[in-house]
């Protein structure tokens, strides 16, 4: 079904990820794509790809500066409206990703997980997911993975679809992007129920 649909929606997302990878391009220079190390499916590792969103701005001590200070306009758009994950449809085509699954998180975040939250990767990991439309960012870590194990536990076509339905509600309206004061969520340091 992943597979169906992107091809299916091609002629409408390919032209879009050119011409965003141009802006950027010439926005930012290159590299154009963000690549990183992410854990999949059973945890397996792969290198998600998104279009890169920040600067290389660095401090007068020669570190980089804080993310918040690293976002262009047009990049903060780019997040605003998640079209910096339209590169991920690749990882669908390669099959590391679907396009409904719990997100990809750091692969260092492995053993931090309780055995339960460890759970989320029993599925590949997806585009689009639960915790994501029912509030994204402004969730703390232990509810998104609370969702992202229900998730797993009542994956269905039907389930699916509706994900896709209000992950498209959510970024038209660009609920939940935020954390607080933050661009990102903060880095998940462990689980206060690991032996769960």
């Amino acid at each position: 079904m992943d597979l169906a649909i992107v091809a299916v929606a091609a002629p409408v997302w390919v032209p879009l990820l050119l011409l965003i990878a141009l802006c950027v391009r010439v926005v930012l220079g290159r590299p154009v794509f963000f690549l990183q190390a992410r854990a999949g499916w059973r945890g397996r590792p792969f290198r998600i790809v998104k279009f890169r969103t920040m600067t290389e701005a660095r401090g007068a001590d020669g570190r980089l500066l804080p993310d918040v200070r690293r976002l262009t306009p047009f990049t903060r758009a780019l997040r605003a409206t998640s079209l910096d994950e339209l590169p991920e449809l690749w990882n669908v085509l390669k099959g590391d990703m679907s396009l409904v699954g719990p997100r990809p998180l750091l692969r260092e975040y492995l053993p931090r997980y309780s055995p339960a939250q460890a759970r989320r990767h029993e599925v590949r990991p997806g585009i689009a997911g639960l915790a994501q439309v029912s509030g994204r960012n402004t969730l703390g870590w232990e509810e998104k993975f609370a969702l992202d194990v229900w998730y797993v536990d009542h994956r269905s076509l039907r389930l699916d679809l509706s994900i896709l339905w209000r992950t498209v509600w959510s970024v038209l309206r660009r609920e939940g992007i935020d954390h607080g004061a933050q661009e990102t969520m903060p880095v998940f340091g462990g689980s206060e129920t690991r032996g769960e």
